[in-house]
């Protein structure tokens, strides 16, 4: 972990419907697919805003994040320069080697899940990719995720690209024809609850990444707290990637 005055490289790309690239310079080249950074977005609030490590190579790592709010509005507008990030924080998913796998991801929560995607392909593992959107207009770098798939689908709300239907109907259909030795997935929490659902039967392992508000990032603050069969676990520190079969979902809201 650092935490120093990294770079922002260039301005905020827009790669689609109110979603943002960044590329910042933080001066290391070592992190996991699903850890994530903290930036500080202006004075007020004084709590750092938690981003997903999208990509990460040399010392540079990318996020792409969406406009939701007023923090977000601001950072799509912050120009090339230093930057007030700690990164990498959290832990990670596991790499497993040689397997048969399944990445959901809906949303902007598909952004960790390519980064662990390239990692898992390094591994000789089979990947099976569903990107799930809302509609067309908000699925970014498609060309990306399926380069590092062996099998990729598309699955949006309205049926605008690919299969019609939420990220767990996609699952669901996948699953009629195929088994997987690994399954993870990243996105809102009742998705990732349907999708985890799927597989309580199965035995199959499946890792989440939850998407809970981290203010410090660093395990002080307790703001993230989830519940599971093991207790209550920080998303900041023990996650934000946990094992989706311990996580009490209808807790997590």
């Amino acid at each position: 972990m650092i935490k120093t005055m990294p770079c922002l490289l260039e301005k905020p790309e827009e790669v689609s419907k109110d979603h943002y690239l960044i590329k910042i310079d933080i001066g290391q080249s070592i992190s996991q697919p699903g850890q994530f950074a903290n930036i500080r977005i202006g004075e007020i609030p004084l709590l750092r805003r938690p981003f997903s490590i999208y990509d990460h190579n040399s010392n540079i790592i990318k996020i792409i994040f969406k406009v939701i709010g007023k923090g977000t509005g601001i950072l799509k507008d912050f120009n090339p320069g230093n930057i007030d990030v700690i990164a990498p924080l959290g832990s990670g998913f596991s790499i497993c080697e040689n397997k048969k796998v399944l990445l959901a991801g809906g949303g902007v929560g598909n952004a960790p899940l390519y980064y662990l995607a390239k990692n898992l392909k390094t591994k000789g593992n089979s990947i099976h990719y569903i990107y799930a959107a809302k509609a067309k207009e908000f699925i970014y770098n498609k060309n990306e995720y399926r380069s590092v798939s062996d099998v990729f689908h598309i699955a949006t709300d309205d049926g605008s690209e690919g299969f019609k239907g939420i990220a767990a109907d996609a699952v669901r259909e996948i699953l009629r024809e195929n088994n997987f030795d690994m399954v993870y997935t990243c996105g809102p929490s009742i998705m990732m609850k349907s999708i985890a659902g799927l597989f309580s039967n199965s035995g199959t392992p499946i890792e989440v990444s939850v998407e809970n508000y981290f203010g410090c990032g660093v395990g002080l603050c307790f703001g993230c707290t989830i519940e599971t069969t093991a207790g209550f676990k920080r998303a900041c520190m023990d996650g934000p990637v946990f094992d989706g079969r311990i996580i009490k979902w209808d807790a997590l809201g």
